[in-house]
């Protein structure tokens, strides 16, 4: 009888999505939101940490960075491989550890490269050194696909405040302009009954996507969440347009879906898996 390890197959391989960010231990933000979104949307999440974080709704109570040769090894690992269709890019807290990721970006030609410019959690505490900010700005921008800044980082980035949803054009395009192909300027933190968030595209026009707020306590992660959702669209086919309003549809119903659970005393996480895609499988 002949084995059936033997026999032909299809040669197939799953999506393949790479975190590169900092761990929340409360399992909102992060690593482990980033996690569960590649999850939901049917794709094959990895990680590269890059610090650990005492971490809970209420807010960060700690901070480790990860020796920057060990997040080199840890992407050499996964890329060597497994191999990567995108990347999702969060908390980088040193221009050490900024220059470990941009040279694995460069060396490997990692695609789609979605930058979360994590600067402050949910809580309002800060998780980036001011010195980064500029390594970062100079190292990774020129190698992102899209940057997805919320305003308070849109802020410090352009070193002066975006208000107003009149602003937010300008503001986007001006993101853009410090070096990545495209800009997603998240604009949820201005008040009123509707989210308008701008994505500044390479061909120097820009697309608004505007969406009903949602009444909720549980926003911690949301950031996290949508960059990774982009990533894993964007490793799926999607175009960054097609990423991008998609991404947007999916954390729109997680949180609706997370809106009136408790979780914790503080902000609490959105629903990642409300509506879970089986894993795509892709041709080799």
């Amino acid at each position: 009888m002949t084995s059936s390890i033997s026999q032909p197959f299809a040669a197939r391989r799953y999506a393949r999505v790479l975190s590169i960010a900092g761990s929340d231990s409360g399992g909102g933000a992060g690593i482990q939101a980033d996690l569960k979104t590649f999850s939901a949307l049917g794709c094959y999440g990895m990680t590269a940490i890059t610090a650990i974080t005492a971490q809970n709704t209420c807010g960060v109570t700690g901070i480790h960075g990860i020796p920057p040769e060990m997040l080199k090894a840890q992407i050499d690992a996964v890329v060597q491989d497994i191999g990567v269709d995108a990347v999702k890019i969060g908390m980088l807290h040193s221009p050490e550890v900024v220059r470990v990721v941009a040279d694995a970006i460069r060396t490997y030609q990692l695609p789609h490269v979605v930058l979360d410019p994590v600067m402050v959690a949910t809580s309002g505490d800060r998780l980036i050194a001011q010195e980064t900010v500029a390594v970062l700005v100079r190292e990774l921008f020129p190698l992102a696909e899209v940057i997805t800044p919320n305003l308070d980082e849109a802020g410090w980035l352009l070193g002066w405040p975006v208000e107003g949803v009149e602003t937010l054009d300008e503001a986007a395009q001006a993101l853009r302009a410090l070096g990545a192909r495209a800009a997603l300027l998240k604009g949820g933190h201005l008040p009123g009954d509707w989210v308008v968030d701008v994505l500044a595209l390479p061909d120097g026009t820009c697309q608004r996507l505007a969406s009903e707020r949602i009444a909720t306590h549980n926003g911690h992660g949301t950031g996290c969440t949508l960059s990774s959702a982009i990533a894993a669209h964007l490793a799926l086919g999607a175009t960054l347009q097609q990423a991008v309003q998609r991404a947007r549809a999916y954390i729109l119903g997680a949180i609706a879906a997370g809106a009136d659970v408790h979780t914790g005393r503080g902000q609490g996480p959105l629903n990642h898996g409300y509506a879970p895609l089986a894993q795509r499988v892709l041709p080799v």
